[in-house]
């Protein structure tokens, strides 16, 4: 039997005046993009380039935005670099 592939989060550039509809409840089928139609839709109006460290698993406690949910607690910098990048 294989194990669960693990999503890994989406790092996304987003540059001034772009607008993203984000999912924060977890069950969008695209995350982290969410419809408007959704109640818990997060709209981010970006004000200058940046990257953004974006949730696909659903478990953030701060969503849209990764913490790194997807993957177990680790210690020092080359494993929690390793649980955000595989």
């Amino acid at each position: 039997m294989t194990e669960p592939v693990e999503l890994l989060p989406e790092a996304r550039q987003v540059n001034p005046g772009d607008t993203l509809v984000l999912c924060r409840c977890g069950h969008s089928s695209t995350l982290p993009d969410c419809s408007n139609s959704c109640s818990q839709a997060f709209a981010v109006h970006a004000q200058r380039q940046q990257w953004l460290l974006l949730c696909r698993c659903g478990r953030s406690a701060r969503s849209p935005y990764c913490d790194g949910s997807h993957s177990s607690s680790v210690s020092g910098f080359k494993q929690r670099w390793l649980r955000f990048w595989g």
